[in-house]
């Protein structure tokens, strides 16, 4: 071992690092930081209430991450800084902040510490879908071009709605704010001093694009004066290539993360772009599933092509010189341990006890002894909302077909089927436009760990998965992507492309359909398809319905 790189990946509840030899790609230490403040979803902390929706973090656990992490796992590992060529960082988006002109977060000021515009605004707040409404009319209206890339219609989960919320919900905040930055891009800024934007995350969350830029002055101005100068007073900085490198440690870098002045730091990418060259995916044809608490599908192509319902199509995206299509759901990891948590009944608590299992491995045990059908049941998986293919954060989760004799593995059963129907929905609007999917590659905490999961997706899907069992697979690819950012002459790589020949995970597992079950499934995807379409494209909107009586309850004056 001579070089090495080291890869930040800030997930939903914590941040993972991982230390890597730069010419095979071991791991040779990893550390996790689990953030104090987790995800602030009821109040802030000095107890201020939130309304519905909405999640925040606090940037402080991002820093004190970066802070802990770099040298633990560089004391773990024995190695010393001299041979940390690069550093790779990976984040959740869209994940954003507003800063003021020395990029100190507003929410650290006594001044706005009870405003909770001044959080981050974490990629699940789904709050702002009044703005995304009205972003998205006002596209289809004047036909603007950027809408068609997105599918026809963008998410709350988006930048612009969220910076709009800020604007129409305490334009004070938006005033003071200097920037609204990715948090990517933010942990950047504090170790380099380069105040850049990640063209991934700029074009999938940011609505860039490599050759047109921005929506236009026009648009903006016509959803709100105020909003006509956005990305040139609040949004600065050069969008720098997937890829490259946004700067190098400075000295107050170097004391924050113990790493030497002058280490290569690769330009941050959105944290599921990032595993695709750590599976070894560097050319079009095969699908990539990383499977968390949510999960995205990504896919390579030579063509943009506009196909509906996707979260983007952005060139370079992901690996420079091809298009990069991502598609997503909002809820898989988090459907099952809402579950797990809320639904498991105390037999199922004390049977996964005394076979030393966690409630989730007792359930998948359970429910991996039933077949396809048996159960009675189907859901629909929107228990976070739907991102791919309706893009609608006020639909929610249904289960249909519940008896007395239901029993709760049959009714997590079904909501695993879901996910596996909504990833092939995904699919199959992807096949329908002209991007093929010959292979699925997966990898994540869930393709991992729950080979119930996985067989049952193999099953649904009819097509054979790859499961990449490395566990940091996120970070591992903003390794390579440090790198490259460190280049062949300080001993990394010019490509992502050399550095995934090199660098890739290497332990799989195959899960190849069971061709009786691929049939039956079929049968019931139909059944899931006139229920997706019957609640998810306007026949019947009785989930906003509720979600809005819901947030009005406030409102309900109690005698």
């Amino acid at each position: 071992m001579d070089k090495t790189v080291i890869g930040l990946d800030y997930g939903t509840l914590s941040a993972r690092a991982v230390l890597v030899d730069v010419d095979n790609g071991i791991i040779l230490a990893d550390c996790v930081f689990e953030y104090p403040h987790g995800v602030m979803d009821e109040q802030l902390p000095d107890g201020t209430r939130l309304g519905v929706n909405w999640a925040l973090q606090y940037p402080k656990d991002y820093s004190d991450a970066l802070q802990y992490l770099i040298p633990a796992v560089m004391k773990k590992a024995g190695v010393d800084n001299r041979q940390v060529i690069g550093l790779g960082i990976d984040f959740t988006a869209c994940t954003v902040l507003p800063v003021d002109t020395q990029g100190i977060p507003l929410c650290y000021y006594d001044t706005f510490k009870s405003r909770p515009h001044s959080y981050v605004k974490l990629w699940k707040h789904h709050a702002a879908q009044y703005e995304a409404d009205r972003i998205n009319r006002l596209a289809r209206d004047r036909n603007e071009e950027f809408i068609r890339r997105y599918g026809g219609k963008i998410s709350s989960e988006w930048l612009l709605p969220k910076v709009m919320q800020i604007l129409d919900e305490d334009p004070e905040i938006y005033e003071s704010m200097d920037e609204f930055m990715e948090a990517g891009d933010w942990i950047a800024r504090l170790i380099t001093g380069s105040s850049s934007r990640s063209s991934c995350m700029a074009g999938y969350k940011g609505i860039w694009h490599k050759k047109e830029g921005y929506p236009t002055k026009e648009f903006l101005r016509a959803l709100d004066d105020r909003l006509e100068r956005l990305f040139e007073d609040k949004l600065q900085g050069n969008v720098l290539p997937t890829g490259t490198k946004v700067g190098t440690i400075h000295s107050e870098g170097a004391k924050i993360t113990g790493l030497r002045e002058g280490t290569a730091v690769a330009v941050p990418v959105i944290d599921a772009h990032a595993a695709v060259p750590a599976v070894g995916i560097t050319k079009p044809g095969k699908m990539f599933m990383i499977m968390g608490t949510s999960a995205c599908h990504m896919l390579l192509s030579d063509r943009e092509i506009h196909v509906p319902g996707i979260s983007g199509v952005v060139e370079d995206g992901i690996i420079p010189g091809y298009y990069g299509y991502e598609a997503g759901q909002a809820c898989l990891g988090d459907h099952f341990a809402w579950f797990a948590e809320n639904c498991c009944p105390a037999l199922y608590e004390q049977q996964a006890k005394e076979n030393n299992m966690k409630k989730l491995a007792w359930l998948d045990e359970k429910a991996s002894q039933l077949k396809p059908g048996e159960s009675g049941l189907l859901a629909l998986d929107w228990w976070n909302g739907n991102r791919s293919v309706l893009v609608d954060a006020d639909l929610s989760g249904i289960v249909v077909g519940c008896t007395l004799q239901t029993k709760p593995e049959e009714i997590y059963r079904a909501l695993v089927e879901a996910t596996a129907f909504g990833t092939k929905m995904i699919i199959e609007t992807f096949k329908e436009n002209g991007i093929p999917v010959r292979e699925i590659i997966a990898a994540g905490g869930i393709a991992v760990k729950s080979p119930f999961v996985m067989q049952l997706f193999a099953d649904v899907l009819g097509l054979e998965i790859t499961v990449n069992k490395t566990l940091q697979i996120g970070a591992l690819g903003a390794a390579m992507f440090g790198a490259v950012a460190a280049g062949y002459d300080k001993g990394g790589y010019d490509r992502i492309s050399e550095a995934a020949e090199h660098m890739i995970g290497e332990e799989v597992v195959l899960y190849t359909p069971i061709k009786e079950y691929t049939k039956i499934y079929e049968s019931l995807y139909e059944e899931y398809k006139l229920l997706h379409d019957y609640f998810g494209r306007g026949k019947n909107n009785v989930m906003k319905r509720l979600k809005e009586w819901k947030s009005n309850t406030d409102m309900i004056e109690v005698p």
